[in-house]
């Protein structure tokens, strides 16, 4: 592998413009797909085969207008004002009526038309059993806490869709779409937001759910890490144009990477966070994997005296070596997560699996290319002057300090590390998983104050309706209107239960469809519970009238799939472990790391979700990041975090490990290789661990919470592996085991394929030319 690397990055250097104008092209020929294709993107997340998706998917297929996403929008007075006057009602009316005009939204009264008597039927027994009594300020006797609400009412006639609480001083209007939220076009939420805000000519405030607001975006916060990074890009490679070049070819390769991902999100499923995983994962790595050969190459033009020719071929062939089996650890990471079976997880996966693609094989071939265009400039004349001065003196004294330090107090170490690392793992047992929702957006926005609005004039339910079909079971062959209503009766009267509503029944008479209103909260506990007591066929219910329920709607949909991801990641994290296991093995050619090295892997993954639910469920210093209140963490964050972090972790362990077995193979032994190999390695794994951090870090700051939560996550995890484990933990173990760290049974020695990651086979070829007179060159050491 070193050799061909080595060849590579010699032919990349000797001709810049092939390579240049190659990349420019690729990059030209995924701008014009773009152009010609658009983008296309969703928020929709299901994953098939759970309950809720089932049911929605039954719904689709037999009884469409039934099917499609709900929404809600608030209205509320000026405070000690009331909605109850005739120019208020009238806007109100007139906002309604527009929003029934546009194209995906259902209007009841035409629904009602064309379903026929059955659903009209259905609807009226509904509310006869439902609203009346709500209106009255009785539940059957279960809600008498909530305050009364009944139908917003205009010359007698009830507005479809819109309730008003007793006081008048709040509005409720829901309606359905035709599809899932998701699979709206960007134009419809905007157009419903456009058509309600007509009300505030009459000093109405008009508050959209969240389920209308904004798609996740990527926003100017994300320019802070990347401006962090420039700077320790130049503190540690002490010149502009050297910094500079990370960041570009970053860019090219992540212009490339997620470019193409939109360029072609017409022929597959992508989400909306996709495309920022893929430029969160793909800025880091772009950038450290640039930097580790840039800074190789600089090190040996200024401790070896070699040109920046012969320099740029070897970094690539040693450096590049490490980047590519580091690469492949985050892809293989990654496309792991395929092997779960979740679309757009796997989708999330591969796109973000890519941009490391991308981003390697420019390290290899643009980079050096471009290296060849900077020639000796790489190291400026002031530079080669200060190296020569303080070439008695050791470049790295902080880092040799520290590791000296670590290796004499090794046994401490460790024990410090697992103790703080599993105490800041502690609040991870009471991990809570969810889809953020207006409970927990901030204050200031329309989606935090709908749902308040929405919580203190109806319930906190009306903030998560659940969707029931009821299905015949047994002898059953239809469900009757008795049957229906005295159904709706005992649900009514369920503890947990506000509101229950009839839509009506398809026109064979084997599927009711009725909207369940909880007292809870979309994502407290005792609304999962109702769904699984919904669902139970033992249940008094469905033994009672020979029915099978079956529950779905976004809170549902929501419910499942947490409960499917949290089922599926502890396999997940078994597969990272065996995978850990093979990949180091290979690279190291030994027992010992590998399993060291998984082993503070599952510390650091550990810590990380622990700190990350103190922050964003319990609400420790949530000022400090931007958010006002706690909640659920984002379902499917633990398994893409783990997933990415152990790529990233594995790839300061290959770069700091694989130095050090490079000084133990070239003579250094025991605790005197541990600490030569930190101090070749610990700069520039420093330098790439701040910079991944401050990448991920300036995420944070983004305005969508699901966006923050994956940007602390990964930096929070990224700082405590490179700085906790890899630069503490790792030379404190590997000092106590020794040369013992690099055993391998002879037979398993014979059965692995050297990779040659340290370059011992490129460095016996060059000192083989250069015998033969073939390499004139400067050969006291290649690293």
């Amino acid at each position: 592998m070193s050799i061909f690397l080595y060849r590579l990055g010699k032919s990349a250097y000797s001709k810049p413009w092939y390579f240049i104008v190659s990349w420019i092209a690729l990059l030209g020929i995924v701008l014009t797909i773009l152009g010609i294709n658009g983008i296309h993107v969703t928020s929709d997340m299901k994953i098939e085969g759970t309950e809720s998706q089932k049911v929605l998917d039954q719904l689709t297929a037999e009884l469409p207008e039934a099917s499609g996403g709900q929404a809600s929008i608030v209205f509320t007075a000026p405070e000690g004002e009331s909605l109850n006057t005739p120019d208020r009602l009238s806007s109100i009316n007139e906002a309604v009526n527009e929003v029934y005009k546009l194209e995906y939204v259902i209007n009841p009264i035409e629904l009602a038309a064309q379903a026929g008597a059955s659903m009209t039927d259905a609807a009226a027994q509904g509310s006869q059993t439902t609203q009346g009594e709500a209106a009255a300020g009785s539940t059957q006797g279960a809600a008498s806490e909530l305050p009364p609400y009944g139908p917003l009412m205009i010359d007698g006639v009830p507005v479809p869709g819109v309730m008003i609480a007793s006081d008048s001083s709040v509005a409720l209007f829901q309606f359905q779409f035709t599809v899932q939220q998701m699979s709206l076009p960007e134009w419809v939420p905007d157009s419903v937001i456009d058509a309600v805000m007509t009300v505030e000519k009459t000093g109405i405030t008009a508050l959209p759910s969240d389920s209308l607001s904004t798609k996740p975006a990527i926003g100017s916060t994300e320019a802070i890490g990347i401006a962090v990074a420039a700077v320790v890009l130049f503190m540690t490679l002490g010149s502009v144009v050297a910094a500079g070049l990370p960041l570009l070819t970053a860019l090219i390769g992540v212009g490339i990477s997620v470019g193409g991902a939109f360029a072609f999100s017409n022929i597959f499923h992508m989400t909306d966070l996709t495309p920022v995983l893929a430029l969160m994962v793909g800025l880091a790595v772009g950038i450290d994997y640039s930097l580790f050969i840039v800074n190789r190459q600089r090190r040996m033009i200024l401790e070896q005296g070699i040109s920046a020719q012969e320099a740029a071929s070897r970094a690539v062939g040693t450096a590049g070596s490490a980047v590519f089996f580091a690469g492949l650890t985050v892809i293989i990471a990654l496309c792991g997560m395929v092997v779960i079976g979740i679309g757009f997880l796997s989708a999330m996966a591969l796109v973000a699996a890519v941009a490391v693609l991308a981003n390697v094989l420019v390290a290899l071939t643009l980079l050096p290319a471009l290296l060849g265009l900077v020639g000796e400039r790489i190291c400026s004349a002031k530079a080669r002057t200060k190296n020569s001065s303080q070439s008695s003196k050791n470049p790295n004294g902080f880092a040799h300090r520290w590791v000296s330090g670590v290796v004499k107090g090794r046994w401490a170490i460790i024990v410090a590390v697992i103790v703080i690392l599993g105490a800041a793992a502690i609040p991870a047992a009471k991990m809570e998983m969810g889809i953020p929702s207006g409970a927990t957006a901030n204050f200031d926005t329309t989606a935090r104050q709908s749902y308040d609005a929405i919580s203190n004039g109806f319930g906190e339910g009306f903030n998560g309706p659940l969707l029931l079909v009821a299905e015949p079971q047994g002898s059953s062959e239809a469900i009757t209107m008795e049957a229906l209503g005295a159904l709706v009766q005992e649900l009514q009267q369920h503890d947990n239960v506000s509101v229950v509503t009839p839509m009506g029944v398809n026109e064979s008479g084997d599927m009711a469809i009725i909207s369940l209103i909880p007292k809870t909260g979309p994502t407290d506990k005792e609304t999962k519970d109702l769904v699984q007591e919904l669902r139970a066929n033992d249940s008094s219910m469905s033994k009672s009238y020979d029915i099978k329920i079956g529950v779905t709607g976004f809170t549902a949909i929501n419910i499942d799939m947490s409960s499917k991801l949290a089922e599926v990641f502890p396999i997940y994290v078994i597969i990272i472990v065996i995978l850990s296991i093979i990949i180091l093995l290979l690279v190291f050619r030994s027992i010992i790391v590998p399993v060291k090295a998984t082993v503070g892997f599952l510390l650091s993954i550990l810590a990380t979700f622990g700190i990350t639910t103190a922050v964003f469920q319990w609400g420790w210093v949530n000022d400090l990041f931007g958010f006002d209140t706690g909640g659920p963490l984002l379902s499917f964050m633990p398994i893409m975090v783990t997933g990415i972090l152990y790529g990233l972790a594995m790839d300061y362990q290959v770069f700091l490990v694989s130095s050090m077995r490079e000084s133990y193979v070239h003579g250094h032994h025991g605790k005197e290789s541990v600490i030569h190999g930190y101090d070749q390695a610990s700069r520039v794994v420093v330098a790439a661990a701040v910079i991944m951090v401050s990448v991920f870090a300036g995420f944070i700051f983004a305005h969508d919470i699901m966006i923050k939560q994956i940007g602390f996550a990964l930096a929070i995890g990224i700082l405590i592996d490179a700085f906790f484990v890899r630069m503490a933990l790792v030379p404190a173990v590997m000092a106590v085991f020794g040369d013992k760290a690099w055993w391998l049974p002879k037979w398993l020695d014979r059965l692995l394929p050297n990779l040659d990651v340290e370059g011992d086979k490129l460095l016996a070829q060059l000192k083989e030319q250069e015998r033969s007179g073939n390499v004139k060159t400067n050969l006291r050491k290649v690293r």
